[in-house]
Parts: structure tokens; sequence; C-alpha cells
């Protein structure tokens, strides 16, 4: 035990050195009984309370019975062991029952990838399974954010490393193409700062649709560019031509997760393409405009471009469809962001949603360390903390966070469909063959001669199988 709590015992002469107190024979000599008596009557005088030797109480005689340990000692061994028994009952209920920390009614979920999605249901992630899986990053991975002094899931301090990584452009073009935006000429818009609107994506039968769906939404935005970082390790060609195809400025960079963070439960899904952004806009010393990450599931109010256009350091509004509250919001008195109102806090210094925030890169370039670490469930956190923000910088947006200008919405993903077609029928006698072979490099379906449901062809009200009607 430490010497706080107890004293060393002085030495003693003993048959049995395991034995602090021995056994006296009858025969000791006197004068060695006369010592031990000396040494006993001191470890009492520690062991009993003042007030009984102060009252001129005997203390127990040594009698010819073994003393094995003072009184007072064992009651003082007894509390400290009740108390640390308490106090490890209270961390561990802490992680299993705190709402906040456990997120209470669903975990999350993992779409048909197997992708962990954490605003999936009312909860967003686990607090204890996030932390445990921080263990799974190895200690010398160079991109690892170092957490440390942890109370009760709260950061207090971090430390990250300046991007330096592999960078693989597949396309780009810094060139727009568009005419008219918005019925006006695009030469009208040339003095607005540009926005770079990050959207990182991945391989799935919904990926080209919700691109689709997005890019139409941003043909409407002037000033815009458009990186789109794709997380698998080849280049795409079809969505190279896709992107080339809308006349945005873009830039389609193949941006894979690494390998070991792959099996993670939750992965940090989409660190690694919006890292890839990030270096795209260092590399090309980009230190005006405005940084937005926009996933390509979401859905857009026109407005918001407009209102994030003129971040000076970093802008905040409210994300809509977030969690158990349905909402994440920074909160605002007398026109200043105060606080926040999130489902899931976790600890975070900033508990806000990745669409929830613009950067003006003005004021990022300040800060040559800025990182996303692999961290699930704190990438905005720790992004913001890298940036060196402060609550008393930050700028309400949306008529001071009362309008949703952004909705967290997701489609329900669903394994790529097979379908039994013999490929003999896939030639030029009818559309399907061109038409499958479009869908099965979007992702969406493909045809295979052994596998899946038999592909049936109707007319007329009745079916029959493909070979009937096709040979």
């Amino acid at each position: 035990m430490p010497s706080a709590y107890y004293q060393p015992l002085e030495p003693q002469a003993s048959d049995d050195n395991d034995e602090r107190w021995a056994i006296e024979d009858d025969d000791e000599q006197s004068s060695g009984r006369t010592e031990r008596s000396s040494q006993y009557q001191h470890l009492h005088t520690r062991c009993y309370p003042q007030q009984l030797l102060a009252t001129g109480d005997q203390l127990p005689s040594m009698g010819m019975a073994p003393r094995l340990r003072g009184a007072g000692t064992c009651r003082r061994s007894y509390c400290i062991m009740l108390l640390l028994i308490v106090v490890g009952v209270c961390f561990v209920g802490y992680f299993f029952v705190s709402p906040q920390s456990a997120g209470r009614g669903d975990d999350g979920a993992e779409d048909a990838n197997g992708i962990y999605e954490p605003h999936n249901g009312k909860g967003k992630r686990r607090h204890l399974k996030l932390i445990l899986g921080m263990q799974m990053i190895p200690h010398d991975h160079p991109f690892k954010a170092t957490i440390s002094k942890r109370n009760h899931g709260r950061i207090h301090s971090t430390t990250g490393h300046a991007l330096n990584e592999p960078l693989h452009i597949c396309s780009e073009s810094p060139e727009d193409r568009r005419v008219y935006i918005q019925d006006k000429p695009r030469s009208a818009y040339a003095q607005l700062p540009v926005i770079y609107f990050v959207t990182p994506t991945y391989p799935r039968r919904e990926q080209i649709p919700e691109l689709k769906r997005l890019a139409y939404t941003l043909l409407h935005v002037p000033r815009l560019y458009w990186l789109v970082a794709n997380d698998q390790e080849r280049c795409d060609t079809f969505l190279d031509t896709l992107l080339s195809g809308f006349g945005i400025p873009y830039a389609h960079m193949a941006s894979p997760m690494p390998s070991e963070f792959r099996k993670s439960k939750p992965a940090p899904r989409g660190v690694a393409n919006r890292r890839a952004a990030l270096q795209w806009l260092h590399q090309q010393n980009i230190t005006n405009g405005v940084l937005y990450f926009g996933d390509d599931d979401n859905t857009y109010d026109l407005r918001l471009f407009s209102e994030i256009r003129q971040t000076q350091r970093v802008s905040m509004f409210p994300v809509g469809l977030i969690a158990e509250y349905a909402v994440s919001v920074p909160v605002v008195r007398d026109g200043k962001v105060v606080a926040f109102l999130d489902s899931w806090v976790a600890g975070r210094r900033w508990p806000v949603d990745m669409a929830g925030f613009a950067v003006s890169l003005a004021y990022m370039s300040q800060y040559p360390n800025v990182n996303m670490p692999y961290k699930p469930g704190y990438e905005e956190d720790l992004f913001l903390r890298s940036i060196g923000l402060r609550i008393d910088q930050i700028e309400p947006k949306g008529a001071n966070c009362t309008e949703i200008l952004v909705w967290h919405t997701q489609t329900k993903n669903k394994k790529s469909a097979v379908v039994r077609l013999n490929s003999e029928f896939l030639d030029g006698r009818s559309n399907l063959g061109a038409l499958f072979q479009s869908l099965k490099l979007m992702g969406v379906a493909s045809a295979s001669d052994t596998e899946g449901p038999v592909a049936m062809i109707s007319k007329n009200g009745k079916s029959k199988s493909h070979s009937f009607i096709l040979s």
C-alpha cells in the first residue's frame, strides 16, 4: 500500500520471517519479551484512536494469542476497498446508462454495403464503441490525432499533423462552360467568391442517381468548384464522363479509405475523401473562397449558397433530419452563438453536423496543420479544433439559425441487382444489351447467365421467359 496511508512497520526479530507477529514461547528471554512489548505498544498507538489513549484505558494486552493486524488498519483498508468498488461501478455505469454517451433507441445502422451510417435512426453512435475504436488506429499512423486526458468522454486536448498524403486526380476541368446561371449570364457573377463544394462519395447502386440529383442543384449556383472524391482505388471513367457533362468546374479524385479502417465498426466514412479535397486545396495553394462539405445525398436550399459565400471565418446554420432531435443547430442569443443543440454531445466541443458549417479559406490558410483525423463521430469537432475556432468567431446564418437550409436526407441503400439474362441475348437484337452495359458501369445492376432471378418479359399481360421473346 502507498506510504501515504501506512507507515512501514519497524523490523522485528522473529523465528519466521514471513510473520510480522510471532507467537512467543514461554521460555523466551525476559529482555526480548520487554522489547517486543514496547514495539507492539508503538504500533497500537497508530492504529487506535487518540481518544482511547487519552482516557487511560489499556490497549489490548500482548497475551499469548497471535496479533495479525491493528483494528484501525483493517477498517481503513475496508473503507478504501469499498470506495474503489463504488467508483468503478459509477464509471462503468456512465458508459452503459448515460443517454448522451450510449445513444438511446438506436445505435445507427449499416447500409447494404456494410458501411456504418451514424445518422440513421434515433441515436447516433455509442460513445464507448467510438473510444474503443480509436485503439484500432495504428499508434504510428502519420495521420492519427492523439486524444489525451479523457474525462467521461470529454476531449481536453488534441494534437494533429499536417496533411501530406498521395493525391490521385482522375480528371478535372477548371472551366465553367455554363452560359447562363439563374437567367443571368455567367459574367454577371464574376466578382463573387468561389465556393469549393466537397462531395465524398462511394460506389453503390444509388451513387449515380444521387450525384445527378445534386448536380442539377449545383447547376443553379454560380462561382462554384465541385470537388468529388470517390472512395475507390481506381478512377471511374463513367464518373469522369458524367461530371464533365454538367459544365461545372470540377475535380474528380480517387480517395480510397485506408485498408486498416475498413473493418472498423463504425468505420470513418468519408474522411479519406474530405482529406483528399483538403490536400487538393493545399497543393493548388488556394487561399480565397469558401469551403463547404456537401454529401451527395443531402437536400440543399439555393439560399444556402448565397449565405455562406460571405463567410469571414466559420459560419454555422441548422441541419434538418439529424438523429433524435431531428435537427442539429447552434443556439443563438443577441446574434451570437452561445451553445449548441444536438442529441449526441459525447464531449465534443463543436457538436455540429458536417453539413452545418462553412469555412473561409483565407482564415483556414492561417493554420498549416488543418486536419480531419480518422476518428468516427469526431470528424467535425477535431477539424474545427485544428483551425483554432473560438465560439465568439462563429457567424450564424439562416436568419440567426431559425431557418433550415440543408436537410440530411438519405436514400435507402440496397445491393446491386443481379438478373439472370443470357449473354447471347444481349447483342444488338434489342435495347437490353446496351442498357445493362450502362447499368453495370453505374453499379446499379448486372446480367448473369447463372445467378439471380430469371428475367421475365411480358406481352399482353402474360409473362414469358426472355429467351422465348428474344430468340
